[in-house]
């Protein structure tokens, strides 16, 4: 047979192809050949993603710089494992919605009292989960924008470098706080503690991950961090600015603020006079 992948030649005992190195597939696909494919893909120790995982905590600059340098093969490459990341993140985003409806009104609630900020903060974030692969794409080429202002001086890497380095730090910081959201899902404080520390740990493992990319001391990175936030903060005011002018012009979440408002002043109003009155 030939291979199906470049059409090479093989022999009844290849079980790889010499020539592009694709596995030779023999059997027609049944659901034991799947369920096996894919434990061979992402159980299996020796495999590549569970590899890559492991080693962008333990060693980014092997993964990272491997890649840039053109080796290929070693782990994941950075187009694949951010789409992994996005398909993970857009998995949790539906079973959120369809099994946790209202999970942030109450989350939100419990803490704020403010039926108004509640539903702003609400209404935030289901409109960033019903968005977040396109919000996934936009935010790489602005955080490797960023970390190239933060190293403007350090030529090491140019942008499109950096747009590689952003890709598998992003990749790998939605991968676990998604799956701690998975597991925070079930307790109601547990996910409002993750809520709160998720952007914090992302960008502690920014740090790190440009810590070891750039072979930085301690002071170093902390200096680089807080020019990191300070450039983050400024891109922040102006999402959020963004975001307020598509719900201004695209929903009428103003308009319900105003009556949630004007509810709750004609409430405050009703108690005060019965309060007036019986004394």
């Amino acid at each position: 047979m030939n291979c199906k992948n470049c059409d090479h030649p093989l022999s009844e005992m290849d079980n790889f192809c010499q020539s592009c190195g694709a596995k030779v597939i023999r059997n027609r696909l049944a659901l034991r050949n799947l369920i096996e494919s894919f434990s061979e893909q992402f159980l299996n120790y020796d495999n590549k993603f569970l590899q890559t995982f492991i080693m962008l905590f333990k060693k980014p600059e092997d993964v990272i710089g491997t890649y840039i340098d053109g080796t290929r093969k070693k782990y994941v490459n950075v187009v694949s494992y951010f789409a992994i990341a996005i398909t993970y993140a857009g998995l949790f985003a539906f079973i959120n919605q369809k099994y946790f409806p209202g999970v942030y009104d109450r989350l939100f609630g419990a803490v704020n009292q403010n039926e108004a900020q509640v539903q702003f903060t609400s209404d935030m974030l289901y409109l960033i989960f019903e968005y977040q692969a396109f919000i996934f794409f936009l935010m790489v080429p602005v955080l490797a924008l960023m970390s190239r202002l933060v190293f403007l001086k350090n030529k090491k890497y140019n942008y499109t470098e950096q747009i590689v380095i952003t890709m598998y730090a992003y990749a790998q910081a939605s991968l676990f706080v998604t799956t701690i959201s998975f597991i925070a899902q079930f307790d109601k404080q547990l996910f409002f503690l993750n809520s709160i520390l998720g952007l914090p740990l992302q960008i502690l493992y920014f740090a790190y991950i440009l810590k070891r990319m750039y072979n930085l001391n301690f002071v170093q990175i902390f200096l680089k961090t807080l020019l990191f936030l300070l450039i983050l903060g400024m891109f922040y005011v102006l999402f959020v600015i963004v975001l307020l002018i598509y719900l201004f012009a695209f929903t009428d979440f103003f308009q319900q603020v105003i009556e949630a408002e004007k509810a709750k002043k004609g409430v405050s109003y009703i108690i005060s006079s019965a309060i007036n009155w019986t004394s």
